[in-house]
């Protein structure tokens, strides 16, 4: 109702204002061209019903039977003033008289023939549940259509296949977007685009393109030679400006109505003020800023400039020119009035740069008061390129409850999160808190589960860059946060000591495991690094990744399967390693379960094969990276890397290489993960699979894995196997809802949960000590 009641207005005033404007028009068709005034063509409206559109007559008469149905380029057809009245748009005011009876509105999507809107009917249906308009979003988008068209070779196929798809598209999303405010502003920015002024009104998702103003055109070509002229032309407003602060200050202290006496004295001091005031602003650098980006920086040189003129003023006035009835209360006015005035002249500069009149904003919640939450703040106060509005903070310290920063109030703890996100409705909410508890992240989602928003967060403290924006390093909450304890870290000394300058050999060191050990060991300064991996392109990344930091030790790719005992042995003797990691298994449950001789062959024999190589020509050390599944296995993968540990511990008791084992469980972002499988899943739009709501596991960081595997080599003992106190298993079941969660969805809601039945071969639950076996506490 509003919309018509402004459409009806505004057309009825438009018509009133512009009838000698309609007039001159109409006459200068008649005098070009024979022919009515006004064409009237047939579009389809709201409904699907059809009316007659006005407007200009802009061609010949026969146009329609004379050429192609669309008019493109410089189509001879087009009349003199008809090419005027085309490039002004001024041949649409006519439909004025169509909004006023009804047929269309000042904005919404354009009308289109019937043969167009019968050949896409289905997509009509919800773009013709509305008014047609003057102009819409797809009018910015092709305000030079005839232009764009005339570049293809066949405009009627170009305008079917890609153009009017395109218009429809942005008619249904300005549809679900509908509101007064965004007609205004579609109104303001169309009168800037047909006058070629480059200043955006407004901006909304996905649409920048159809808002960015034309790149050529008059004011360009203005804007250079402002450019060119800038300083002299800042010069001679800051002297008028000067000269206005003088004049008003006299006015204001005499109440608008200066003495004679006291205007003489004006008079008389002004060049000397301007002199002055120019010398300090030279020095200050007043006229050297580019205005677009005023800063505190330029508001302090303003002041500094503006009380140093001042005061030299005062001087000159009393000392030099002997003045002594000068008025005392003149020189402040004049200063305060002449510092807005040079502030109020620069600043909209960096308005308008950084804030379109109408920007549709992400509403921030910020978790934080600190001064990551300070920082955040005001970047998205003062940079509108993040798109964000900061609407609130919450922080556990009352003391700081309806305090503001930056203008932002912090609205309560984080126990009034609920009831704060039910009121202000945020679409995120950033935990400025960088190295939050994961305790207090996972409470977080649960708290913010039933609102569908998006969770994000400040990466470590040791990672956040001082150097840029914190804004822009804003991250989703990532896999480890999802940990019910904090990452363990542990002394690198002993690894250091066990590591440097010797010859290290590390199989399947393509893995997940394997590749991380590399990365690792190249911290502690082997003297050699030996990579076998069967699987080349995985070798290829692993060295090339090692092989682009510079090491100053050799890291050598060795392609080789751990079955191959000659091929083994080859190495071991021309290398002669002193450390071997054991990462070479296949670990993937279903995949061993449907291929279990190849288990067998990789995980039993070639563990036998490897450790017996090792024992055979001299290595030191041998670690062999085992599983939480070979406790009591109810699988082909558990059973084989069970068989592995006892293999290594038969080898152990003859062997003068020292042999241990170490065992974890699943390890996070790992290939075959399962977490990675729920985000393929989550991105796909669902559902989820879990094979059983109470399914549980232990989790682990890849780089802790390895820590602990490190550790371990350090302290370990002839054939005994080393476990991580993993805490609590995780419900795999609370792993997915909680990605779902951080990924802004509801589970179940957005993304659907499907239960799919236990695979052959896997348990609810882990064990790290199976039966026979004792745990004791170690050093570590």
């Amino acid at each position: 109702m509003m919309k018509r009641a402004f459409d009806i207005c505004m057309a009825a005033l438009g018509l009133a204002l512009m009838a000698p404007l309609l007039a001159i028009i109409s006459v200068l068709i008649k005098l070009d061209s024979q022919g009515p005034v006004i064409f009237r063509q047939i579009r389809v409206g709201q409904g699907f019903r059809p009316f007659a559109i006005r407007k200009f007559r802009t061609m010949v008469v026969d146009a329609p039977g004379t050429g192609l149905p669309l008019t493109v380029g410089q189509d001879s057809r087009i009349t003199r003033i008809g090419r005027i009245l085309r490039k002004c748009k001024l041949d649409e005011l006519p439909q004025l008289w169509n909004v006023l009876v009804g047929d269309m509105s000042f904005v919404g999507p354009r009308p289109e023939v019937p043969r167009y809107v019968e050949r896409l009917r289905s997509e009509f249906f919800e773009v013709l549940t509305v008014r047609p308009g003057i102009t819409d979003l797809a009018s910015l988008r092709y305000i030079d259509e005839a232009s764009i068209l005339a570049y293809s070779s066949n405009p009627e196929e170009e305008y079917q296949l890609k153009v009017l798809p395109e218009k429809i598209r942005l008619a249904k999303f300005y549809i679900r977007h509908m509101s007064l405010r965004l007609d205004l502003a579609i109104i303001m920015q169309t009168l800037l685009h047909l006058a070629r002024i480059s200043v955006v009104i407004f901006t909304l998702p996905a649409l920048k393109a159809v808002v960015d103003p034309p790149s050529a055109s008059p004011w360009t070509s203005l804007s250079s030679s402002i450019m060119r002229w800038r300083k002299p032309i800042i010069i001679v407003l800051d002297v008028v400006l000067i000269i206005l602060a003088d004049y008003f200050a006299f006015a204001l202290r005499y109440d608008g109505s200066i003495p004679e006496g006291e205007l003489h004295t004006f008079q008389q001091t002004v060049l000397a003020l301007v002199a002055i005031r120019g010398v300090a602003f030279a020095l200050f650098g007043l006229n050297e800023g580019l205005w677009r980006y005023t800063s505190i920086w330029d508001l302090q040189n303003i002041i500094g400039g503006v009380l140093t003129s001042t005061v030299v003023f005062y001087g000159w006035v009393h000392w030099v020119m002997g003045i002594s009835s000068y008025p005392r209360s003149i020189f402040a006015i004049d200063a305060i009035l002449l510092i807005g005035f040079l502030a109020g002249v620069r600043l909209p500069a960096r308005v308008l740069r950084d804030k379109p009149i109408f920007q549709k904003k992400r509403k921030v919640l910020i978790i934080g008061a600190g001064d990551s939450g300070e920082r955040v703040v005001r970047e998205m106060k003062t940079r509108a390129v993040f798109n964000c509005q900061p609407i609130g903070i919450v922080d556990d310290n009352v003391g700081l409850l309806n305090q503001r920063i930056h203008g932002v109030r912090v609205l309560g703890t984080v126990q009034d999160l609920p009831k704060l996100v039910e009121g202000l409705k945020p679409e995120v909410v950033v935990v400025a808190e960088p190295n939050a508890a994961p305790e207090f992240l996972r409470d977080l989602v649960i708290k913010l589960e039933p609102y569908n928003i998006s969770i994000k967060t400040l990466p470590a403290k040791e990672e956040l860059l001082a150097d840029q924006s914190a804004v822009s390093q804003i991250r989703n909450v990532s896999i480890p946060d999802l940990l019910s304890r904090a990452p363990i870290s542990l002394d690198n000394e002993a690894t250091r000591q066990m590591v440097r300058g010797k010859c290290v050999l590390i199989t399947g060191a393509g893995g997940s495991i394997g590749s991380e050990l590399a990365r690792q060991i190249t911290l502690f300064e082997p003297k050699v690094l030996l990579l076998y991996e069967r699987h080349e392109n995985s070798l290829y990344n692993i060295h090339k990744e090692l092989d682009d930091k510079r090491l100053p030790f050799s890291v050598v790719p060795l392609i080789g399967d751990v079955t191959d005992a000659q091929r083994l042995c080859t190495v071991l003797e021309q290398y002669k390693p002193q450390i071997l990691f054991h990462a070479a298994a296949h670990k993937h449950v279903p995949l061993v379960e449907m291929n279990p001789l190849e288990a067998v062959k990789n995980n039993c024999i070639g563990t036998r094969v490897t450790a017996e190589a090792a024992s055979l020509y001299g290595v030191e050390q041998f670690v062999h990276i085992s599983t939480d599944k070979a406790v009591n296995p109810s699988s082909v993968m558990g059973a084989t890397k069970r068989v592995a540990e006892l293999i290594i511990q038969d080898i152990a008791r003859s062997s003068r290489t020292r042999f241990l084992l170490v065992r974890f469980g699943n390890v996070l972002g790992s290939s075959g993960s399962v977490l990675l499988r729920f985000q393929e899943q989550i991105r796909a739009g669902g559902p989820v699979t879990v094979t059983h709501p109470e399914i549980r596991r232990y989790f682990m960081l890849i780089p802790e894995a390895v820590q602990l595997v490190l550790q371990a080599a350090t302290i370990g003992e002839q054939g005994h196997i080393y476990i991580l106190d993993m805490g609590e298993q995780i419900k795999v079941l609370d792993i997915a809802r909680s990605l779902i969660r951080l990924s802004g969805l509801n589970p179940g809601k957005d993304i659907p949960i499907r239960f799919v039945g236990l695979r052959p071969g896997e348990k609810l639950y882990e064990e790290l000590v199976g039966e026979g076996e004792v745990a004791v506490q170690s050093s570590l």
